[in-house]
């Protein structure tokens, strides 16, 4: 389940990360587990560490693998790594730091199932306990620390250094373009439309005409919303006041043969 020296992970029958990423590990089936067990499992039941239950496997639907750049090398941190996977191109590089201060990942004990086995995930701490746990339960706790990581994020791009991170990432339009035509590729930001885990998928809001599109990779689609939340791109544009743009002067008029189309009321 932990990465060592070597670029493996350890109590899963030394499979490598890409092995994972491309054979065992598939984001949805993984979620769908995922949900199966938060539904079973209270919240006062999920703060401490057990023995992982066995979960059902579902049929996979997606192929291929979700590296979006190299495999990384052998000191590479489970943050960084994370972040490198195809669809995850939103998300920024939590500071190490950030996220060892209990004091910011307050009542996430209570939210996130194997809460001690993903945040030592996300840290890359091995735990003796690893070597125990089946590779279906590897997965579940590899889920876990996706979730836990994205409410820890969520907080983090509030944050002066995370809006900053988030800052250079929009002007290398790593969120997209407005597909609106009279915006003209204006560089969009990432938002939720709820701040409530699993209620709906990630979004992309436009500055320019103040609206919000789904996300053109369908590897993004599948991200929730609430890792990123309802705050952040109006926060963002508050803080960096320079970079709001005016809103379009133009907007389309349907016309038939040259003749405006009459709106009957």
């Amino acid at each position: 389940m932990y990465k060592d020296r070597g670029g493996g992970i350890m109590g899963s029958g030394g499979s490598s990360r890409s092995d994972l990423l491309t054979g065992a590990i598939d984001r949805k089936r993984i979620n769908e587990a995922l949900d199966k067990h938060l539904k079973k499992t209270s919240p006062s039941t999920s703060k401490a560490k057990s023995h992982l239950p066995d979960q059902s496997e579902t049929d996979s639907e997606e192929e291929g693998s979700d590296v979006s750049g190299s495999e990384g090398d052998d000191d590479t941190s489970w943050i960084s790594w994370f972040c490198s996977l195809r669809g995850n191109e939103f998300f920024c590089e939590v500071d190490e730091d950030y996220v060892q201060d209990d004091f910011n990942l307050c009542g996430l004990s209570g939210q996130v199932p194997y809460y001690d086995y993903a945040l030592d995930l996300i840290l890359d701490v091995e735990s003796s306990n690893s070597d125990m746990f089946t590779e279906e339960q590897n997965e579940l706790v590899e889920s876990a620390a996706e979730m836990l990581y994205g409410l820890i994020h969520v907080r983090y791009i509030l944050t002066t250094k995370g809006m900053a991170a988030m800052l250079e990432k929009y002007k290398n339009y790593d969120f997209g373009r407005c597909p609106r035509v009279f915006c003209c590729g204006q560089p969009c930001l990432p938002v939720g439309q709820s701040d409530i885990p699993r209620s709906s998928t990630v979004k992309i809001y436009c500055p320019k005409c103040e609206d919000v599109y789904y996300p053109r990779s369908k590897y993004q689609g599948n991200i929730d919303g609430a890792y990123f939340g309802t705050t952040f791109p109006h926060l963002f544009l508050m803080a960096y006041g320079n970079l709001k743009p005016q809103k379009p002067t133009q907007s389309y008029v349907p016309k038939i043969f040259g003749f405006k189309v009459h709106n009957k009321q």
